[in-house]
């Protein structure tokens, strides 16, 4: 193992696996499913304030799309213009085009994490990441709600599908008339959406839940924003 790849193991993964255990340890029923909705819920409000950045940034976007068509087409022929001209559209508009790549980069490792996590933390291997005051469970029930986590979920997967579609529409760039570029941003958000379906349909349905869990949470956490910005 590589000393980056220890690294993560000891900063993203092993704190997270722990307080997994933790929960299911102290839960009802040692409930592995509702460890992964709360440990979920946590991270999530955790990269709150990242995400909330994000979603910002996104609208103000769809704000100054206009503008940036009308540039883009403006100057179609000379592309040093073009850029100037579009910086001084970001500058007044105080939008930073990498700001979504920058929020991305810092919650990458955490997702990575969650998803080595949910889908092959029960491992037997991966007990030897317990801290020495976290007590191996005896037993971990991995049903939940008639759904065996440990194998794939026709349901959980369609599930997520339709959170991830939904998700994708309501922060998608709109505009009054529905041009190519709209089209195409409406196909690829089907063929997305369709793609993760078929990709849960082989991982353990813990993966599909932790998605469906944290979709939903970014939907309302989209519609807070919103809100607050229109206020």
């Amino acid at each position: 193992m590589s000393s980056i790849v220890k690294i993560f193991y000891i900063i993203f993964y092993q704190p997270l696996f722990n307080l997994l255990i933790l929960l299911t340890n102290y839960l009802p029923g040692h409930s592995f499913g509702l460890a992964i909705i709360i440990l979920t819920l946590i991270v999530r409000v955790i990269l709150y304030p990242f995400q909330e950045k994000a979603i910002k940034s996104q609208i103000a976007l769809q704000k100054i799309q206009p503008k940036i068509k009308e540039i883009q087409e403006k100057y179609k022929h000379d592309q040093e213009k073009q850029a100037k001209e579009l910086m001084e559209i970001y500058k007044k508009e105080k939008f930073n085009p990498f700001s979504g790549f920058l929020l991305l980069l810092v919650q990458f490792p955490v997702l990575i994490a969650l998803y080595r996590l949910f889908s092959r933390g029960l491992d037997p291997e991966n007990f030897t990441y317990l801290y020495s005051f976290v007590q191996k469970p005896e037993t971990i029930n991995t049903i939940f709600f008639n759904i065996d986590l440990t194998k794939p979920s026709i349901l959980l997967a369609v599930l997520v599908g339709i959170s991830q579609y939904l998700q994708a529409k309501w922060m998608s760039v709109r505009s009054p008339s529905k041009d190519k570029q709209q089209k195409y941003q409406q196909l690829m958000n089907y063929f997305f959406s369709a793609f993760i379906v078929v990709i849960l349909l082989k991982w353990p349905s813990a993966v599909a839940l932790y998605l469906l869990v944290s979709g939903l949470f970014a939907i309302l956490q989209q519609e807070i924003v919103k809100r607050r910005i229109k206020k």
